[in-house]
Formats: structure tokens, sequence, C-alpha cells
């Protein structure tokens, strides 16, 4: 008699099919694995790139920058030297300046007084030298006279003049020439305040009168 076993020739085909299916699932798990890691790859990939490419531009915006504020470093420089050479060629001028107006203010004085002196110098008399000093504001004067009178005529004036102190007056003397009348020759010194007084009529207001000359 042959017996044949039904349950189990049905239970292999099933046995058989949940095997094929673990398998399947393990794979497809395993591909999904690898395709979430291909991903963050990708991504990490994408973020590194990103992260490259701004800090790049940074540092380009940067370099840019830095190559602006050079130039323009360089051009307040050169604005700078301008301004120092300009300051200087001004001061330079003021000093010029400066000098220039003291050289006519110490003019002033001595252009006035010789100015002064010629006017009360009468005829007959002439000057021989003339000594002033400024700081001590005196006047020496070494002249000759043809005659006593004359002379006396200009000591007179010198001291009727209000821009001069009273004079003193050295010696007289009559000297010879030997050719022609005889001359007396005379030293006179007397201080002067040009600063102080006003100045005569008809003389200019400015640096002083052209000095007439001697007689």
């Amino acid at each position: 008699m042959i017996k044949i076993n039904l349950v189990r020739e049905g239970r292999a085909p099933v046995r058989g099919s949940a095997g094929g299916g673990a398998a399947a699932a393990g794979s497809g798990a395993a591909n999904a694995n690898n395709l979430i890691i291909l991903a963050l790859l990708v991504i990490a990939a994408l973020l590194a790139g990103g992260w490259y490419l701004v800090k790049s531009r940074e540092l380009a915006a940067k370099i840019a920058d830095k190559q602006l504020k050079q130039v323009e470093a360089q051009k307040l420089e050169a604005i700078i030297k301008e301004v120092e050479a300009f300051e200087k060629r001004k001061e330079d001028l003021k000093k010029r300046i400066d000098t220039i107006n003291d050289l006519k203010q110490n003019q002033k004085g001595p252009v006035r007084v010789m100015d002064r002196i010629s006017q009360d110098l009468p005829d007959l008399v002439w000057i021989d030298k003339l000594t002033l000093d400024g700081g001590q504001k005196t006047i020496e004067v070494d002249g000759r006279g043809l005659n006593p009178n004359a002379i006396a005529i200009f000591i007179e004036q010198i001291k009727a003049d209000p821009l001069f102190d009273e004079p003193s007056v050295g010696n007289v003397t009559q000297t010879s020439s030997g050719r022609g009348p005889d001359v007396y020759s005379f030293t006179m010194r007397f201080g002067f305040k040009f600063d102080d007084a006003p100045p005569a009529e008809g003389e200019d207001q400015g640096a002083g009168g052209t000095p007439a000359p001697a007689r």
C-alpha cells in the first residue's frame, strides 16, 4: 500500500516563499541605507561647496575693500603733502611780508630824520658825517659852515624842531683850506623822537619824504 504525505508536500512551498521574502526585505533595507548615506554625502558636499563659495566671496570682498582703502589712503597722503607744502609756502610768505614791513618800519625813522635835518639845514652849512644810533635814538653830526652865524642858525633850528631834543654842541673851530675862504668845523649831538612826533607839513605819511641833498 502506498502512503503520500500531503501535509509536508503542501508546506514545503510555503517555507520556500517565506525565506525569499526575508532575503528581499534585507536587500531592500541595505539599498535604502546606501541611498541615505549617498544622499548625506551629496548634502555634505553641497554644504561644503556652498561654504567655500561664501568664504571665497567674503575674502574677495575684503581684498577689494583693502585695495580701495589703500588707494584712498594714497590720495589722502598726496592731499596732506599738498596741504603741508601750502602751509610752508604760506609761512614763508608771511615771514617775507613781516620782514618787508619791518624794513619799511625801520627805514621810516632814518628817512624822516634825514628829511627833517635837510629842512633845518640853512645855507652856507653842510654836513660831512652823520651817525644815527637807533637804539639810543641819538644823532651825531660833523659839519662845516662858512661862518659861525650860519652854524648858529642850524643849531637853533634843530633846537626848535619838535622831532629833536636840544642839541649838545662841541667846539666850533676855524680851519683853512689854503685855496679858498676859511670854514668853521663843528660837532653836534642830539636825540630824536620820530616815533612820537607828527610829520612835518608836506612830509610823506608813509615811509617818510625823500631827503633833500645837504647843502
